[in-house]
């Protein structure tokens, strides 16, 4: 892996600043790929913007900022977009600091900022050094998050078709899934979690695989059925939509997709559980009710003081075995399952060493 530290001016960066909807935000030229379309949005607040415009007036450092070496020889910004939309903006006249655009600006002033060396490392390498380094350098600014950085390193036609369907505010991914996935479009979630669901979490080996296709449609057309088998399924109200956000619908779907529900089943048994003050974790609710393993509701705990009185009351002998332990060998267990209506309260505890309790939940 190559890192070069660079001194590039303002007037070097600005040069050739276009944005729009088409190719994004460019500079440098044309040869600096500062946000690719349908990618995160411009967020600095005026507040920050002006106090990067303030930091090139008075000549102090700016922090440094990195650029990805991309396999056509151009580049793509890793750290530093707000600080670079910021200054190829003012440059541009889109807004002014101080009550002054940058064209109401005597020439030395203008000359000043113009000449301003910004500093900026930047790397060429393989995918996997890449990331490493990206993951290594993320700590300052506005953080990046790890699918932003996956996108650096597997920048190519693909990812810039997959961000047109899942990476802008109001993206068709926002408009059908935004109510069964959390995070947020603009900083790649929604991205991040259809490629966790076609891939089974396999998501920097399936953007390599397609790096190079120009269409991510298979990857669209696969959320979009996920979505469509949701809603068809289990007809979800507003208010069941609540705990199914963040569910990992898309191994569901794999699994269950050819099933058939009956919705109004369903919907009993959700409204049950959700008054069942021994689930603690309600968005578990559906994928217990799909695979019935208890692990999703994180059933409530006896307490130690329940545990300390079940182990009294046997004298410390395993309820199974019948052999003496330690309490801290021992592990609480319901006498009456909860899946068969018995409840966590101290009647219902039963005190069982570890062995006899691992057995009974294999069962």
């Amino acid at each position: 892996m190559n890192i070069e530290l660079h001194k590039i001016t303002v007037r070097e960066l600005t040069k050739g600043y276009a944005d729009n909807n088409e190719n994004g935000v460019r500079a440098y030229g044309g040869k600096l790929d500062v946000r690719p379309p349908f990618q995160r949005e411009f967020v600095y607040k005026e507040k920050q913007r002006d106090a990067v415009i303030d930091t090139l007036t008075q000549g102090f450092p700016l922090n440094v900022m990195y650029w990805a070496v991309r396999e056509d020889n151009t580049y793509e910004i890793i750290d530093g977009q707000q600080r670079t939309i910021s200054i190829c903006q003012f440059v541009n006249g889109d807004f002014a600091f101080n009550f002054r655009y940058f064209h109401n600006l005597q020439p030395d002033e203008q000359e000043q900022i113009l000449n301003y060396e910004l500093q900026v490392y930047i790397c060429s390498g393989t995918d996997s050094e890449k990331l490493k380094w990206f993951r290594t350098i993320n700590i300052a600014g506005e953080e990046l998050t790890e699918q932003e950085l996956r996108n650096a390193v597997y920048a190519g036609p693909w990812v810039s078709d997959a961000k047109r369907y899942f990476s802008k505010n109001g993206c068709p991914a926002a408009k059908i899934g935004s109510d069964y996935l959390t995070g947020s479009a603009i900083r790649q979630d929604y991205l991040e979690t259809a490629i966790a669901w076609i891939s089974d979490g396999n998501i920097e080996v399936y953007m390599s695989n397609h790096q190079h296709d120009a269409s991510a449609a298979p990857l669209w057309q696969f959320f979009q059925s996920v979505i469509t088998w949701i809603e068809t399924s289990f007809r979800p109200t507003k208010e069941r939509k609540k705990i199914m956000k963040g569910v990992d619908w898309g191994m569901l779907y794999k699994r269950y997709k050819d099933q058939v529900f009956d919705y109004k089943q369903v919907d009993d048994e959700v409204k049950r559980l959700i008054l069942d003050d021994d689930v603690t974790k309600k968005t578990g609710i559906y994928p217990y009710i799909l695979t019935r393993k208890e692990k999703y509701l994180s059933i409530r705990a006896f307490t130690d003081a329940q545990k300390l009185a079940a182990y009294e009351r046997q004298m410390g002998f395993c309820a199974d075995c019948g052999q003496h332990f330690e309490l801290s060998q021992m592990e609480a267990d319901h006498i009456t399952p909860w899946h068969l209506g018995g409840k966590t309260v101290a009647e219902n505890c039963q005190m069982l060493c570890r062995e006899c309790n691992r057995r009974k939940s294999g069962k």
